[in-house]
């Protein structure tokens, strides 16, 4: 089993990566070989709808985005970790996974995925529900767990007081390593989903 770990952040020392160093941990307890990519302080832009990819498979341009794809290919889970920004998941972040989901073209089916965002106060849940939404529309799972996995702290190492918001991401881990493996035995025994023809309707015809 494969985890990537995508660290939105653009500190070096910052509470999204204590956060994800959290669930590493679990990760290696678990067996499970992780990953982690910090994309915060790169310089990444959005999507240009050029719709290049669908003649390459990769994006246009050529950045993380395609250097991490390959990873993100051949991993079993993704967690996508984030800080909060006016009550949103950062531009850098957005750019990047817009660009990864959609440039991308193998089958994400059955992938488990989770999103972890650190706030000083307000904006987790907005931002946990921005990230999630790139999973559903690609047949991923979502791990949950026994809360929305939202952590607080504004100065470095603060997230780490936060001992609702750590044990949850400890708990996400565990139940990521649980789908991940539970996946992997239903794929040998049942494949995958059966799948229908793409349709695809405009609000306009």
């Amino acid at each position: 089993m494969k985890v990537l770990m995508i660290n939105g952040s653009p500190r070096n020392a910052s509470n999204t990566g204590l956060a994800l160093a959290e669930m590493e941990k679990v990760f290696a307890e678990e067996g499970v070989e992780c990953e982690t990519r910090q994309i915060g302080k790169l310089d990444i832009r959005g999507c240009l709808a050029c719709e290049g990819c669908s003649k390459t498979g990769k994006c246009v341009i050529d950045d993380a985005v395609n250097e991490i794809a390959p990873l993100f290919e051949e991993a079993d889970g993704l967690v996508i970790g984030s800080p909060v920004y006016f009550a949103s998941p950062n531009a850098t972040i957005l750019a990047f996974l817009d660009r990864l989901f959609y440039s991308t073209h193998f089958d994400k089916t059955m992938k488990v995925g989770a999103a972890l965002c650190v706030a000083r106060r307000g904006g987790t849940t907005a931002t946990f529900d921005a990230l999630n939404k790139y999973f559903t529309i690609t047949n991923m799972v979502v791990a949950g767990g026994q809360y929305w996995n939202g952590l607080h702290g504004r100065l470095e190492g603060e997230a780490e007081q936060d001992g609702e918001g750590m044990q949850q991401v400890r708990v996400v881990a565990r139940n990521m390593a649980f789908l991940m493996k539970s996946i992997a035995l239903g794929k040998e025994t049942f494949g995958l989903p059966a799948t229908e023809e793409r349709v695809r309707t405009n609000f306009i015809r």
